[in-house]
């Protein structure tokens, strides 16, 4: 896609697409051609999810331990590593408690029309009931079972072709399994008995403990013999890196047929029905960003004055300006990561040792608009479909997307990958992530500033506790 011989940012292309696939799926719905959007067009949606899903658990798996194994020496996970790791997981989880907060507050997925919510409900149950991997709908309720819905679970059954499995009439039973299990029983689950297991059975907890605890075993043994392997996993985790990209790039074409199905599935051959969806989705948007601007010019204006026992966030939000503006354009914090260290070193004073120390490990590891983004979008995609989570649940969601966010590679789109790792977890239906889709390039901008932001605040926290001066000259 060309204009004037130059070709279209990718960007722009997606966004075109998917404008495009709602476009056509309203179209169709209103000329009754729904069904052949559903038949012939939405499952290249499909192969996009699975493409996504392929790549998720190895680059999550090489990430990790290129990241963990790239601090060289057991000796840089003492102090300063275990500083900087915790304050970047305590900026990660206090971005995904404030995403839960706000989320269950504003309650965004629930204004949408309730009818078609209870379809979407349908929807997910028939899922289920389909999906082998899931036993039943993780809040227990049947509402299929219900006779007053039995039309219209024959008209979802109709839209997407499901057969309804046994967990309908299991149902007590297995809640009842589910009471029996002890508190400790999560940390039982991250360990894996049988790695390739994990892998073949998309267990991200386990396989992010796998990871962690490879890489620091690569640590502990000779340079010689660890070289190898080092090399070999950032080979590999280049590899999948380039996986996303080549996906990226093919990622308009996907998206207007994964658009294209999401729209027609929920309108059918009304397209009325495609509007609730939208109003929806500017509220969940709203709520994303609402987050990102408490994370930005709250959350790490207090952080700082706190430890720097100052106000000095109007200084660093300007120190800061040439990254900000440069993630924002290129959604990704990696290519961000020479001007951040350039604008962290010479304009805030953070030693060039610190820097080159703390900052490549939070392009890895910190993602905290990401991770507000995560946390955000799993309550809304629950609440859209009827899905009712638990306190359990959304602490889950704190978990794995705190450690999913820890393999996120700091590349564009790389967050949704990471949603489909939380989706998973909790038994929901990856796909759902074609619903946030239309938006997601957007949102990923202001999060990938977010996510250099914290960076630069996490160094500037690291620096202060080591005795560096900062911010003593004007040069920004």
């Amino acid at each position: 896609m060309t204009i004037n011989g130059k070709r279209l940012p990718l960007h722009t292309r997606i966004i075109i697409a998917l404008f495009l696939g709602v476009g056509w799926a309203l179209l169709s719905s209103r000329l009754g051609w729904s069904a052949f959007t559903i038949d012939w067009i939405a499952p290249f949606g499909d192969i996009f999810i699975n493409l996504l899903k392929l790549i998720a658990v190895p680059l999550v798996l090489f990430s990790i331990i290129s990241g963990v194994a790239g601090m060289s020496d057991v000796t840089k996970l003492g102090k300063l590593g275990v500083r900087t790791l915790l304050i970047y997981l305590a900026t990660t989880m206090t971005a995904i408690l404030v995403g839960l907060a706000l989320v269950n507050l504003i309650r965004p997925g629930e204004m949408a029309d309730d009818e078609q919510r209870l379809r979407n409900r349908i929807d997910y149950e028939l899922w289920v009931a389909s999906e082998g991997s899931v036993e039943r709908p993780i809040d227990g309720v049947c509402m299929s079972c219900d006779p007053a819905n039995t039309e219209l679970v024959q008209a979802v059954r109709e839209a997407r072709g499901s057969e309804e499995g046994e967990w309908v009439s299991e149902k007590i039973d297995q809640a009842s399994r589910t009471k029996e299990q002890g508190p400790l029983q999560f940390l039982v689950d991250m360990v894996p008995s049988n790695i390739f297991l994990s892998f073949n059975n998309t267990l991200m907890l386990q396989v992010i403990f796998f990871a962690i605890f490879f890489g620091i075993t690569l640590l502990l043994i000779p340079g010689e013999k660890a070289g190898p392997v080092v090399g070999f996993m950032n080979g590999c985790n280049e590899v999948f890196m380039k996986m996303v990209d080549l996906v990226m790039e093919a990622a308009p074409f996907f998206v207007f047929a994964l658009m294209a199905g999401v729209v027609a599935r929920m309108s059918g051959d009304d397209p009325g029905a495609a509007i609730e969806l939208f109003k929806g989705l500017s509220a969940y948007g709203l709520v994303v960003l609402l987050g990102l601007a408490l994370i930005l010019f709250v959350i790490y204006p207090i952080a700082l004055s706190l430890v720097l026992r100052r106000n000095v966030y109007g200084r660093f939000f300007k120190s800061m300006g040439p990254a900000q503006l440069l993630a924002f354009s290129t959604s990704s914090s990696a290519a961000t990561l020479p001007v951040t260290m350039e604008c962290v070193e010479e304009n805030i004073g953070v030693s060039r040792s610190t820097a080159s120390f703390v900052l490549p490990i939070g392009a890895t590891v910190n993602m905290d608009g990401t991770s507000l983004y995560q946390a955000i979008a799993v309550i809304f995609l629950a609440q859209f479909h009827m899905v009712d989570l638990a306190f359990a649940d959304q602490m889950t969601i704190v978990l794995t997307a705190t450690l999913a966010s820890i393999g996120a590679a700091a590349v564009p789109s790389a967050g949704l990958i990471m949603l489909i790792v939380v989706l998973t977890s909790l038994g929901l239906d990856p796909a759902w992530i074609g619903i946030i889709y239309a938006i997601d390039r957007p949102l990923d901008m202001c999060r990938t500033v977010i996510n250099v932001s914290g960076d630069a605040t996490v160094s500037s926290i690291v620096a202060h506790s080591q005795g560096e001066r900062l911010f003593t000259g004007e040069r920004s």
